[in-house]
């Protein structure tokens, strides 16, 4: 309840959009392989930023 109004890090921040991505990934990977791909990249991109911030 005290974390209510919380901002969230930056690293937090980061996470959900690697999830996020990820899903799609996955959810495009049996359909459209160019989406797919460049959704993955994207991901992994958000990956090498969270590890510079760690």
């Amino acid at each position: 309840m005290f974390g209510l109004f919380k901002k969230k890090s930056e690293l937090e921040k980061l996470q959900e959009q690697y999830q996020k991505l990820m899903k799609d990934y996955h959810r495009l990977s049996t359909t459209d392989r160019t989406a797919s791909d460049k959704a993955f990249a994207q991901a992994d991109e958000i990956a090498k930023k969270m590890d510079a911030l760690k």
